[in-house]
């Protein structure tokens, strides 16, 4: 009786973290302000210059890339220089986004374009 309840725990405990490797959409954003703004720009991050944001919403890969793609834009160009958007889907890095100089790069980790209209905007 006693490793009946053991197996079943155990196989319960492995579906649960199956789901949760499986479905989660974690956007990593790592955000450069402009000079003086450090506390604005930071501010969607508690104060940090990172921090991760689950997408419940997002359970496919062309989901969650979305919705990191989405995260690229900076609606405060005075506030924030430069975002940085990586995600993983159950863990596993996602890839898809630009190199440095904002051409696509199918391998790179970086969603947002170095070259977007809505960055490196400072006064």
């Amino acid at each position: 009786m006693r490793i009946k309840m053991m197996v079943t725990g155990l196989l319960f405990a492995s579906v649960g973290m199956a789901g949760v490797a499986y479905g989660d959409c974690v956007l990593h954003y790592e955000r450069i302000a402009c000079q003086g703004k450090e506390a604005d720009s930071f501010k969607k991050c508690d104060g940090k210059a990172t921090c991760d944001k689950a997408v419940k919403e997002a359970t496919s890969k062309e989901a969650c890339a979305a919705a990191a793609l989405k995260a690229c834009d900076n609606d405060r160009v005075d506030i924030t220089k430069y975002k940085k958007i990586t995600a993983d889907l159950g863990g596993q890095p996602l890839t898809g986004g630009f190199d440095a100089t904002g051409k696509a790069n199918a391998s790179g980790p970086n969603f947002c374009a170095a070259n977007r209209p809505d960055m490196n905007k400072c006064q």
